[in-house]
């Protein structure tokens, strides 16, 4: 049995300022086919501010609005989580966390116990970082980088980060037509991880440089990372289901 961590970001679970319903129906269905294949998974997502914008309108560049907005669209994210995988017989829960809780031996163990419940009741955990609370986390803080101390502290052979982008190129493929994908990356160079990051999505914290940051701290730490589209999950559905390679970028030692 493996165990795998997956996290799928605000550009791919948002659309027009409402959640993208269909693209999250797939990514259950996805999560659902690998739990037919005996795999754990983690879920950490993205969404919470965004699905509080459906319902209140308030300016996201003030942070007790966004936290707010969290609030009001953390239940109703996970609401429409619970929906879509009950139709797989799948149970879901909501974990909420913060950065200093992996700096906190007797907190962390806490938490990875209740994980180890979780999934030995088929239970699939939706990790989201406690934005409500976590001030310096709201502000600076990214899901790719929750996602990567989630993968190694709670023991998992992998972690998948879907994104708006089939995988990491020698440049920006947004700008540069003939960008090459690199399918293999065993290290990232100083000069990408102090890159200058940007997000796409309105909603969105991170970019490439917190995913190359994430997928560094997990080589160091000898675990692997995939990054892949979550707009169009047939490629890292072939890699994950099927073993077949066409697209995505895997970071491996």
């Amino acid at each position: 049995m493996a165990r795998v961590v997956i996290k799928v970001g605000s550009a791919v679970l948002t659309q027009d300022g409402e959640l993208a319903l269909e693209r999250l129906a797939n990514l259950v269905e996805f999560i659902a086919a690998l739990k037919q294949k005996n795999n754990d998974i983690i879920l950490v997502s993205s969404g919470a501010v965004a699905a509080g914008y459906t319902l209140l309108k308030l300016d996201k560049t003030l942070v007790p609005n966004k936290q707010t907005l969290a609030s009001l669209g953390q239940p109703l994210l996970l609401d429409t989580y619970r929906k879509k995988f009950s139709k797989y017989n799948l149970l879901c829960s909501q974990v909420l966390l913060e950065a200093t809780i992996f700096d906190d031996t007797t907190r962390l163990n806490h938490a990875k116990e209740a994980i180890k419940v979780m999934l030995e009741n088929n239970i699939i955990p939706i990790i989201n970082e406690n934005d409500v609370t976590a001030i310096d986390e709201l502000v600076f803080g990214d899901n790719d980088q929750l996602s990567a101390h989630v993968a190694h502290n709670f023991d998992a052979n992998m972690l998948v980060i879907l994104t708006d982008i089939d995988g990491y190129y020698d440049d920006n493929p947004k700008t540069n037509p003939n960008a090459k994908l690199l399918k293999v990356v065993s290290s990232i160079s100083k000069d990408e991880l102090e890159a200058t990051s940007t997000a796409n999505s309105e909603f969105a914290t991170g970019g490439i440089v917190t995913k190359l940051k994430a997928a560094d701290f997990l080589l160091k730490n000898n675990k692997q990372m995939f990054l892949a589209n979550g707009f169009d999950l047939t490629n890292i559905k072939k890699y994950m289901l099927e073993g077949i390679h066409e697209s995505g970028t895997l970071f491996t030692k």
